[in-house]
């Protein structure tokens, strides 16, 4: 078994540079959620004119709604914005953030 040592000098002789990143805080942001990772050790490294970072930490997933999502639920039910989305956050569903927010 190689030493973290040993692995990093025969990097550097295959031309490959490794640098850990200090990083509070990673977030993927797709269409309709967002992959966050807490926590993280990131390293950049960079081969062949390519550079790649290599995330590890706590992930946690979080659904994201758009603006016309929550402006629906304003909308249908008379709510202020920060009623509409804790209703979303909630539910994770604009039918049943409506149906909260008229329930209560």
């Amino acid at each position: 078994m190689l030493s973290p040592k040993q692995i990093e000098k025969a990097m550097k002789k295959m031309g490959i540079k490794s640098e850990d990143l200090d990083v509070k805080e990673v977030i993927f942001r797709m269409k309709d959620k967002e992959i966050v990772v807490e926590n993280p050790h990131v390293s950049k490294i960079d081969f062949g004119g390519n550079t790649t970072f290599q995330v590890v930490g706590d992930v946690k997933e979080r659904t994201v709604f758009s603006e016309e999502d929550i402006k629906l639920i304003m909308d249908q039910t008379g709510c202020d914005r920060t009623d509409a989305e804790n209703a979303l956050k909630e539910t994770g569903d604009i039918a049943a953030a409506i149906l909260k927010i008229k329930g209560e």
